[in-house]
């Protein structure tokens, strides 16, 4: 598939909506391996890798990261489609390390903070995109993610620690301009919406009663991207610092937090 036509919106908005970009058949292959990977390789994970709401309540499951450990996912970053989306975005070839998996569970309280991703990846140039792709309805009730158009033209925005696990860094100075240029996007399973590693987004709670609100989602670097070892190391010692306070796993490397 030729994704060529998404380029001028993503580079003016620094995000893009692609309807049916997962056909039905590979979205239940891809539901079917993530129900095998939830009952058989999650049990067993460190707390650095999958995230509760309640840790006692195994269906507050939150966030899943380093899933390439599995056979089946670490293949799944060299899927041909997630690829020429990537390289079509970023206008370079482009590669990807590991898949996340999200979900905002029903009645969750807590809202995603504002952040850019880059600010937790650490790349020059900004050559990356996260492609996030809808397992479930998505609107604003369940807490769909909301972009600030045009924020990845911006640069890199001020943070400091938030203490939700999984996003632990947050924008400081956000502020009524970002909310007057923010777009929410409603998604139904299948649909994927891929951003810029500098476009500013955040997530409201999932005030629904019964509805999950999953995603499962890929990081891909263009090649020309270099990391900034003395950033990186600094915002992974911070990282660590807030799991040892919430009495995780610390020393893990974590390629940041993919989106919402």
């Amino acid at each position: 598939m030729n994704f060529d036509r998404h380029k001028s919106n993503y580079d003016r908005d620094g995000f893009v909506i692609v309807r049916q970009f997962l056909p039905t058949i590979e979205l239940n292959a891809l539901a079917r391996n993530l129900d095998r990977y939830l009952g058989e390789v999650v049990p067993s994970l460190p707390d650095s890798a999958a995230f509760y709401v309640d840790r006692a309540r195994r269906e507050t499951l939150k966030q899943m990261q380093h899933m390439g450990v599995d056979p089946f996912f670490r293949d799944y970053t060299k899927h041909p489609l997630w690829c020429a989306l990537a390289r079509a975005l970023v206008g370079e070839e482009a590669s990807s390390e590991s898949p996340e998996w999200f979900n905002k569970p029903p009645g969750t309280n807590s809202p995603t903070p504002p952040h850019q991703d880059n600010y937790y990846f650490c790349l020059t140039p900004p050559h990356v995109v996260t492609i996030w792709l809808a397992l479930d309805p998505v609107d604003e009730e369940n807490g769909c993610l909301r972009y600030v158009a045009g924020s990845h033209l911006r640069g890199i925005r001020p943070h400091e620690r938030t203490n939700v696990l999984g996003f632990s860094q947050g924008i400081t100075d956000f502020g009524p301009d970002d909310s007057a240029r923010e777009a929410p996007v409603h998604l139904r399973p299948g649909d994927a919406v891929a951003h810029h590693g500098n476009t500013i987004h955040r997530a409201e709670p999932n005030r629904s009663a019964a509805r999950h609100r999953r995603g499962f989602a890929m990081v891909f670097k263009g090649i020309s991207c270099r990391r900034d070892a003395e950033a990186y190391a600094r915002y992974q010692a911070d990282l660590d610092h807030q799991h040892k306070g919430l009495g995780l796993q610390t020393g893990v490397k974590s390629q940041g937090s993919l989106g919402t």
